[in-house]
């Protein structure tokens, strides 16, 4: 396993992240292609085997249960203390018009929720799910540095925003001394690249680590585009994502094939090792949900793509118009 300070703090990841959006209970919440408790311990036990020590979920995974499922086997397989793991607060998780949000009650409430179920003390980076249109970034930011002085919270980072929106958010902190976001988890691969205009320059110059998610394009990139599964064939956010550019988006795809093929590698590997090469990435965060997905990412770290295969699979790929992370 390779190792990388996130960003520019002193907080050392390795270059791959579990994403555990994929463990929780099946029928809570909107997943319901998520792997229940003991079908979830396994990944998690090949994560740490592999050298991962970075866990990424949200509360509002399966309403909360991905979070128990990850402190439960972060309890039996090794010390809390050499983990890092990241948790996010934004999204509803019950019918309550007080569910939800970037307030300085939403973070308090969630914030101490997500330690009971993840059954620690602390929380090693935690992230704002999405920007909120409806609270006062001021409030949002002093709530977060006011738990990270409490020592609930080692990092913040955020997910998913404008670039003008993060910069706003950072200025705030700067101007009152308070903690500013080490880490951006945004959508990025090779059939959705719209970040580099402005997220990724923007993160290389502050000093910001990138946590992708989504590397892979929910598995687009690592079967025939046609080929189904029990996750596409639930997940409606598919549709939003990679719909209206399906057939710019098989052409990048096509090369995947065809450079893997060349190489005799899974198109996962080329893939991903396309995305750990863009120097303002520390580490994508991998889903798995058979044991040879986390193989596959860590073989990724290892692999260098030449200049003419990085040309190649970058030449086919066509702007995508913004889609509103809401």
């Amino acid at each position: 396993m390779h190792y990388a300070r996130l960003g520019s703090s002193g907080l050392k990841v390795s270059r791959l992240a579990l994403g555990c959006m994929s463990y929780g209970e099946p029928g809570r919440g909107t997943h319901p292609w998520s792997l229940p408790e003991e079908e979830s311990l396994p990944f998690i036990a090949q994560a740490l085997d592999l050298g991962i020590n970075f866990f990424d979920t949200a509360n509002v995974y399966s309403l909360g249960t991905s979070e128990e499922f990850l402190g439960r086997a972060i309890r039996k397989l090794t010390r809390r203390e050499d983990v890092v793991i990241a948790t996010k607060v934004y999204e509803r998780m019950t019918t309550s018009s007080l569910s939800g949000g970037l307030s300085r009650s939403a973070i308090m409430r969630e914030l101490d929720a997500s330690l009971r179920r993840l059954d620690t003390e602390y929380v090693d980076l935690y992230i704002i799910h999405r920007w909120d249109h409806e609270t006062p970034v001021e409030e949002t930011m002093e709530a977060l540095h006011d738990v990270v002085r409490a020592g609930k919270v080692r990092y913040i980072g955020a997910s998913s925003m404008h670039t003008w929106q993060f910069v706003k958010a950072q200025y705030i902190a700067d101007l009152h001394g308070w903690t500013r976001f080490v880490s951006m988890q945004n959508h990025y691969n090779l059939v959705n690249r719209e970040e580099e205009r402005e997220m990724l320059p923007y993160c290389r110059a502050e000093g910001v680590g990138v946590t992708p998610w989504s590397p892979l394009a929910r598995g687009r990139l690592t079967r025939d585009w046609d080929a189904a599964s029990p996750r596409t064939a639930g997940d409606p956010v598919q549709e939003r994502f990679y719909g209206p550019t399906e057939q710019a988006d098989r052409a990048v795809a096509r090369v995947v094939a065809e450079i893997a093929a060349e190489r005799g590698l899974p198109m996962a590997q080329v893939a991903l090792a396309w995305v750990l090469h863009q120097p303002a990435v520390t580490a994508p965060v991998v889903g798995a949900t058979k044991p040879h997905h986390l193989e596959d990412a860590a073989a990724a770290l290892d692999i260098v793509l030449d200049a003419t295969e990085l040309a190649r699979l970058e030449a086919p790929y066509t702007p995508h118009a913004v889609v509103e992370y809401v």
